[in-house]
């Protein structure tokens, strides 16, 4: 098996006490649409007590943090202003961050809503857009993320799905712009999570292909920054396979243990248990957990 560099271990500890320690083990994203309109779960979980019912399953199940979010990003689906979605996500906010046993990442791209969602006690800031938003001025979110010290997921993205050249040159050179951005305003390596963008600005095939070689985003300027992967019942997998949302788990499983065995930090799933057991598999079988024996049934 190809030697990956790992990611040196850091651990965010918030001021309401909760901690995440990454680079030691995958660890295990649990994603909440609070939206009515998600590709695969729009409606069930956009109301508080469904929400907060939700965040308990899978931080039962094995979630080490549980990704918010209040716009649906699905292909064709309709921008919120930051108002519209703040109108949505605050009042969730306010029921989850009490609730919620682990750190809560906030989905926005949105530089207000995210200045708001800090001030709230939110953990980690994930930016679809990877500090780069077109609608907003220049490092906006950058801004943000340095003054609030919060850790920020950078995603790759773009508009188009065409490439000109190779597909890793083009994402290497947009995170790139990202770390300016993000060093221009002051934020720390340590904070930047980086992320492929798995089915934004990519097709089926292009989607594959930066799978495979996902071991060459791990690195930029010499910096080893965590990777965040997320393809959690994704297009691409039922392009693939012929598979309805409702039958991906399987194959949603496959492309995360891959991811770990490229490099990847972090996994963002829709059904924690069983992908959850998959990845701690994995981490054993690629040295990233040590066996202990323990009573089997």
């Amino acid at each position: 098996m190809q030697q990956i560099k790992p990611c040196p271990i850091h651990t965010y500890t918030f001021p309401d006490g909760k901690t995440l320690t990454v680079g030691k083990q995958t660890l295990i994203m649990g994603i909440l649409n609070v939206t009515p309109d998600s590709f695969s779960d729009g409606g069930k979980y956009d109301k508080l007590d469904t929400a907060v019912a939700h965040m308990k399953e899978m931080t039962a199940a094995g979630a080490d943090l549980i990704d918010v979010g209040a716009e649906s990003t699905r292909p064709g689906s309709a921008a919120l202003t930051d108002a519209e979605e703040q109108a949505r996500l605050l009042p969730m906010l306010e029921a989850l961050l009490p609730a919620c046993p682990v750190p809560i990442s906030v989905d926005t791209y949105h530089s207000a809503t995210a200045r708001i969602a800090a001030q709230m006690g939110a953990h980690i800031l994930n930016d679809i857009w990877g500090l780069q938003y077109d609608g907003e001025p220049a490092g906006a979110m950058a801004r943000v993320a340095a003054e609030t010290g919060l850790p920020v997921i950078v995603m790759h993205n773009q508009h188009g799905k065409a490439y000109d050249g190779d597909v890793i040159a083009a994402m290497q050179a947009f995170f790139h712009r990202s770390l300016k951005l993000a060093h221009d305003a002051g934020i720390a390596d340590e904070q930047i999570i980086l992320d492929p963008g798995i089915g934004f600005g990519k097709d089926t095939a292009t989607n594959l292909i930066v799978q495979q070689r996902l071991d060459e985003l791990l690195t930029m300027n010499g910096v080893r920054y965590p990777l965040l992967f997320a393809a959690s019942r994704k297009r691409f997998i039922g392009d693939t396979l012929g598979l309805s949302v409702d039958e991906r788990m399987e194959a949603t499983g496959a492309a995360h243990v891959v991811a770990i065995t490229r490099g990847a930090d972090m996994v963002r799933v829709h059904d924690v248990a069983p992908i959850a057991r998959m990845c701690h598999m994995t981490d054993f079988l690629v040295g990233r957990r040590t066996y202990a024996p323990t009573e089997t049934r």
